[in-house]
């Protein structure tokens, strides 16, 4: 019978420390992303976690690093876009148990009045709005992470910031996000 070898005497992918920087460098920003897509911090650590395992079994297949946010970020939004078709179609079971109690996060009452506003549109328009105005995309780098046209990003974007002004009232003109607003890039 042999000994156990300990993980750090297993050989790793030669990638693994190349890797391990950027997802110390940016899990943070995606999972932010991904709150802002699903608006739940738990289901925001699963899409974060799923994408990156999906980036991490992509990496050694990456010739051009340089576009690995953007390749990230569009993990995230396919992963979150396939879990929303998905959920559609389990039902809810009960239970004897009562859920867990959700942990709050710090955040303005005004961020929590746009987040929960988020909540009630459509996934891919408040994935225009989570692209365009947080993460601070162009219209066309918005269009290339959705695989749309730029007319669909504009049009998705002008219906989902119309129905924040009817959510909202008048109050929307004067709410932003402390990372950036959503009412006028």
């Amino acid at each position: 019978m042999t000994p156990r070898s300990r993980p750090e005497d297993r050989p790793g992918s030669p990638w693994d420390g190349e890797f391990a920087r950027y997802f110390g460098e940016r899990a943070h920003s995606l999972r932010a992303t991904a709150f802002l897509l699903c608006g739940d911090w738990h289901q925001a650590e699963d899409l974060t976690q799923a994408a990156l395992l999906k980036l991490y079994l992509a990496w050694p297949r990456l010739a051009r690093h340089d576009t690995l946010d953007a390749y990230a970020r569009k993990v995230v939004l396919r992963t979150f876009l396939a879990e929303h078709r998905k959920v559609r179609w389990k039902r809810e079971r009960l239970t004897g148990e009562p859920p867990e109690v959700p942990v709050e996060r710090a955040g303005t009452e005004q961020d929590e009045l746009v987040r929960h506003a988020l909540g009630v549109l459509a996934p891919r328009q408040r994935a225009v709005l989570v692209l365009r105005y947080f993460d601070d995309l162009s219209v066309e780098e918005t269009a290339a992470a959705l695989g749309c046209s730029t007319g669909t990003v504009k049009s998705q974007a002008a219906r989902a910031l119309a129905t924040l002004r009817k959510r909202l009232g008048p109050h929307f003109g004067s709410l932003s996000f402390s990372t950036g607003g959503l009412d006028g890039r």
